[in-house]
């Protein structure tokens, strides 16, 4: 009992910010209309804006959060986190103008880089041997919050275009209430690490933990596994409709399976892998398993099959929580906050890059030009990419982890 009224506080935590984005994705083309009197088309164009700013906040911030948390304790910057997004939203909610619009979402991107901290809270409270399954729960929750967001937003839409701001201020709020009262703090003088510069950006974080043993080479791993995974959202409506046809209503279906299969491996599945194949024997499980979706994925040719192969997908979603399990075992217990945070900012790279990336495969596969039609091109562009993986992780043999949880230098 004592760990699990947290542990719900920080997976509720980690669904809103997974909600947070989906949650205003239906409303937010007619909304930037209203603030900035533009076509459906500059609309589009200041979407992009606003999703960029949000993304690259979230990398330049995950470090600097992470390493305040190491400093001053997950509490405080949690709970302080909760309050900022709260309000942030509330800002947003009332906006008059598109420049309010992206400063709100440059403050949201900042507050939202706490998951850096609330991973690093699960680390604090689990053993090593907890620690990859929970951070599967933290994956979990992430799903959860992806097929709940566009759904509430998709019904609260018929009450106005503020209407989801507000009811995301109002979750973060209650959240804010119900942590100020049940969460412990976790850091304590004995693990307790001073702040630095050096430390709070994503070079500086990689070059601190880089000198820890394999940590480098992972969170590379980590960083690539991201690109190639984020295939799904950067051009699964387009694929979509341009090898089936489907309509949004069938987009939504499938994303929705996608999904609830995704909660389902990385909150209960994966305790079990784990315990069969251990971390390592995940990943590489993990690896195969979705290298086969990916090519599957690319030349499917019926629908019917891809809406059955979409949720099957998710089976190999357990290479994440494993690699973070074996980062989190071979680093001090006073330096989790800027691995977290390290983890967060190459996510959110990825979620730059990988959008760039697909998109572009997919428009030069599909383009009235091409000499071969291929709408499922990026789905092989992520395949070769865990080629790349597997050959990260296997070059140097098996990482050395902690079979104890280490003491570092403050």
């Amino acid at each position: 009992m004592r760990d699990r009224l947290p542990l719900t506080f920080i997976m509720i935590t980690l669904i809103i910010d997974a909600m947070g984005i989906g949650l205003v994705l239906p409303v937010m083309p007619d909304l930037i209309e209203q603030v900035s009197g533009g076509t459906l088309a500059e609309a589009a164009l200041w979407g992009g804006i606003l999703s960029t700013s949000f993304a690259v906040m979230q990398f330049l911030c995950g470090p600097m959060l992470g390493s305040l948390s190491d400093r001053f304790g997950r509490r405080p910057v949690l709970l302080l986190s909760l309050l900022v997004m709260s309000l942030d939203y509330l800002v947003i909610a009332l906006a008059g103008s598109i420049w309010v619009l992206l400063a709100g979402r440059i403050v949201g991107g900042i507050a939202a880089s706490t998951q850096s901290t609330a991973t690093a809270y699960v680390a604090d409270i689990s053993t090593p041997a907890q620690k990859a399954a929970r951070f599967g729960m933290v994956g979990a929750s992430f799903g959860v919050g992806f097929v709940l967001g566009p759904l509430i937003g998709g019904v609260l839409a018929e009450y106005g275009t503020r209407a989801p701001f507000y009811m995301a201020s109002a979750l973060a709020a209650l959240n804010l209430c119900f942590g100020y009262f049940i969460l412990p703090e976790t850091v304590t003088d004995r693990i307790r690490r001073p702040f630095s510069w050096k430390r709070a950006n994503p070079l500086g974080a990689l070059l601190d933990l880089g000198r820890m043993d394999g940590v480098t080479r992972l969170v590379l791993m980590f960083f690539l596994y991201q690109v190639a995974f984020f295939v799904y959202p950067a051009i699964w409506v387009y694929f979509a409709k341009a090898r089936f046809g489907w309509d949004p209503r069938m987009v939504g279906i499938s994303l929705a399976a996608f999904g609830i299969a995704l909660a389902i491996v990385q909150g209960w599945l994966i305790r079990y892998i784990l315990r069969w194949l251990g971390d390592r024997g995940t990943v590489i499980y993990g690896l195969i398993f979705n290298s086969v979706a990916f090519i599957a994925l690319a030349f499917v040719s019926s629908g019917t099959v891809a809406l059955i192969l979409t949720p099957m997908a998710a089976l190999g979603a357990v290479v994440t929580p494993a690699l973070q399990g074996l980062m989190s075992r071979a680093i001090p217990d006073n330096a989790q906050g800027g691995l977290q945070g390290l983890l967060t900012s190459a996510g959110a790279l990825a979620m730059i890059i990988s959008p760039l990336m697909m998109t572009q495969v997919f428009w030069l596969a599909t383009a009235d030009s091409t000499p071969f039609y291929l709408p499922g091109a990026p789905f092989l562009l992520s395949m070769l990419l865990l080629v790349a993986c597997a050959a990260v992780f296997l070059t140097r043999g098996r990482p050395r982890v902690l079979a104890t949880r280490r003491r570092g230098p403050p």
